[in-house]
């Protein structure tokens, strides 16, 4: 068998592409790019740090640039006419587009029978069941509900400070029984029963069969990659082993895949739809949770940069900062900035930079064009360098 060989410019230049960092950025960024972006990565995954903007909103900006995180809140959490996404588990808790809930039906499905989910919660599916579904017509009765509004709750540290109202409540979610009807200003969720916050054209499409979903999301995995080993496909939507496997195999077969050689770290599967750009030319600011680092392995493979995020890491264990973000110029990750947003004084606050050695000479004032953009649309008035190491 002849395997196409790929030396690792051309992977970097081909992951680069795929995730949407080819194309310049539009000089105002509405509602129409930001459902091109949504809809090239397939999510976005949420995180509860606030110390710069919730990670949800970074994705979209390392792409687009400037644009209204209104029009993004709106799409998930706005009056239901103009809602097109949904919260659920997808590689983590993630804001995914409606054309996903099908393919994700499976999860819920075993959630719903103690098959998946986390471990503490798998009781809430078998003997602990009646209390759940209590929960639940509490809600139907009611109407949405926080996990701070049942009169069970009470405040227990712990497991993420949940009492068993709140780990009743992540299993009912779970297994598809409810979702966010919105979140409030302290980002805390607020439940509702899933068919009335989900369209009943989304409720109503037609479920494939579980083989059939594993193979479609394989398929968005590997396109969004655009060249990505086996694991690193799995990861995306955090499929088991062997029905990624069996995935895989059926798209090869279907021509969909193809094995290449890649410089430096072997086989890999590229998607037939991938394109190797000649150039790229991106300058963005990476949340800690953005697909292009996400899976720490790939990031130091295809990109020689190692990056851990810090957050939950004591201070004085701390190697580069407690929430950094990695700095993408051309082709190359050749940074890592320290951000923090100063609300109160309207300021951006560099608490820290370090470039990598393949930074070009002009990174330093590329960075300080990235970080005025940054600083815009976060509404602050002032970039002020703390710290520079």
């Amino acid at each position: 068998m002849n395997i196409e060989r790929l030396d690792l410019s051309s992977a970097q230049r081909t992951a680069l592409h795929a995730q949407g960092f080819a194309a310049k950025r539009p000089k105002s960024a509405g509602t129409a790019a930001l459902l091109r972006t949504l809809s090239r990565l397939h999510l976005h995954q949420i995180d509860s740090v606030n110390v710069l903007v919730r990670a949800h909103y970074l994705p979209a900006f390392s792409r687009l640039g400037d644009y209204d995180r209104a029009a993004l809140d709106r799409l998930v959490w706005g009056p239901k006419r103009q809602r097109c996404m949904f919260e659920y588990w997808a590689h983590e808790a993630s804001l995914l587009p409606f054309d996903m809930y099908p393919l994700l039906r499976w999860r819920m499905t075993q959630a719903d029978r103690g098959q998946a989910g986390w471990t503490g919660l798998r009781l809430y599916a078998t003997e602990r069941r009646a209390e759940a579904m209590a929960l639940l017509d509490q809600i139907r009765i009611e109407g949405p509900l926080a996990a701070s509004e049942f009169a069970a709750h009470t405040r227990q540290s712990g497991w993420w400070e949940w009492n068993d109202t709140k780990r009743a409540l992540e299993w009912l979610f779970w297994a598809g029984h409810i979702t966010t009807a919105t979140r409030r200003s302290t980002f805390e969720r607020v439940y509702d029963l899933t068919e009335r916050v989900i369209p009943p054209a989304v409720l109503s499409a037609a479920v494939p069969d579980e083989a059939d979903a594993h193979r479609a999301l394989i398929d968005r995995a590997a396109l969004t990659h655009g060249i990505a080993t086996s694991a690193e496909l799995r990861d995306y939507f955090r499929q088991p082993p062997q029905a990624a496997r069996v995935a895989i195999e059926s798209l090869v077969d279907e021509g969909v895949l193809r094995q290449v050689h890649v410089e430096g770290w072997g086989h890999a599967w590229l998607h037939r739809d991938a394109r190797i750009p000649r150039r790229i030319e991106a300058r963005a600011l990476l949340a800690p949770f953005d697909p292009l680092v996400w899976q720490r392995d790939r990031a130091e493979r295809l990109h020689g940069f190692r990056y851990r995020i810090e957050v939950y890491v004591p201070a004085e264990k701390r190697v580069h900062g407690y929430y950094v973000l990695p700095f993408l110029l051309g082709d190359r990750l050749v940074g890592r900035v320290g951000l923090k947003a100063d609300r109160q004084n309207a300021r951006l606050l560099v608490r820290s930079v370090q470039f990598e050695p393949v930074a070009p000479d002009h990174a330093r004032d590329a960075l300080h064009a990235e970080l005025v953009t940054t600083a815009q649309w976060l509404g602050l008035d002032d970039v002020m360098w703390q710290e520079i190491s």
